[in-house]
């Protein structure tokens, strides 16, 4: 373990506690529908990425907040479980941030978040973790938290060289220079669909290359992903299973995508590792408890 660098990741995000329904079918507007049992699991999409890192193997370190709630300590338990590092987590005196999940007979799910703790991880929060930003080879980030604890988060880890993945869930409109310090920006088809205000074509990650990030991942279900390095779209095969809930699949394939990077893997190297272990995640229910272990990456179907 290198004394500059005794982290693989560090994770600046959300720290959800997930409320979650399954229904026969997802209600449309004004409708109410009846559903099962409310299971409750950890969640956000900053904690889930840590803890998908550390299964397989990595070094985590989690900066973010949670309140002084039982929500806050089933999320510190759940990071202690799974030895990802929470000296970086502070205990807010606000309630611990909400996911509500509702999830449908084919696995789709529609969320909303009340972020709580979330909001109060600021610009000068993000200043007073400044050493901790250098101490991983990789920061990952999301958008869960303040557009501008984001971009702190950012920029000081670039300037420490800690290298940018920036999973841009939800979509968030980032300055020039935070975009140049992605490496990669990753996101979905709708988030992608959102940031270029059209469909999602063979042309999106030259699209969304053009709006700065050094590389982009395009995450595409249950097809893959696109990598793009500036040197055409690779495209990145999925392996075919049988799905049960898609929470937390974007989350368990960016925290992969993190690990391998720092453990030196090219990036279409890494993504078609994340690919398979976000295949494996919707196998199961829930987020955390879903993400495989390197044991179980190692026995996963091969994509096709």
């Amino acid at each position: 373990m290198s004394a500059e660098r005794p982290f693989d990741v560090v994770v600046v995000g959300s720290m959800n506690a997930d409320l979650v329904v399954r229904v026969d079918r997802r209600p449309a507007a004004g409708e109410t529908v009846l559903g099962g049992e409310l299971a409750v699991h950890p969640g956000g999409k900053g904690a889930n990425q840590a803890v998908a890192a550390a299964r397989l193997g990595a070094r985590v370190l989690m900066i973010g907040a949670v309140g002084r709630d039982g929500y806050g300590e089933l999320l510190l338990d759940s990071l202690a479980a799974t030895g990802v590092e929470a000296a970086g987590v502070a205990r807010a005196d606000v309630a611990t941030g909400v996911a509500l999940i509702v999830v449908d007979p084919a696995g789709e799910n529609s969320i909303v978040v009340a972020p709580g703790a979330n909001a109060t991880v600021s610009a000068e929060v993000i200043a007073a973790h400044r050493g901790e930003l250098a101490r991983a080879a990789v920061c990952v980030l999301q958008c869960e938290l303040p557009p501008a604890a984001v971009e702190a988060a950012a920029r000081e880890a670039a300037a420490q060289g800690t290298r940018v993945v920036l999973n841009l869930a939800p979509p968030l409109a980032l300055s020039t220079d935070v975009l140049a310090v992605c490496d990669p920006l990753v996101l979905n088809e709708h988030e992608a669909a959102e940031v270029l205000g059209t469909g999602v074509d063979d042309a999106a990650t030259t699209e969304l290359l053009a709006r700065g990030p050094r590389s982009v991942v395009l995450t595409l279900g249950s097809r893959g992903a696109i990598v793009d390095e500036g040197t055409g779209p690779v495209t990145v095969a999925a392996p075919r299973v049988r799905v049960a809930d898609t929470t937390g699949a974007g989350d368990a394939f960016t925290g992969a995508l993190a690990y391998r990077l720092a453990c030196g893997d090219a990036l279409v190297d890494a993504a078609r590792l994340a690919a398979r272990v976000g295949a494996l995640t919707v196998t199961r229910d829930g987020a955390q408890s879903s993400f495989p272990d390197g044991t179980e990456l190692s026995a996963a179907p091969a994509p096709g």
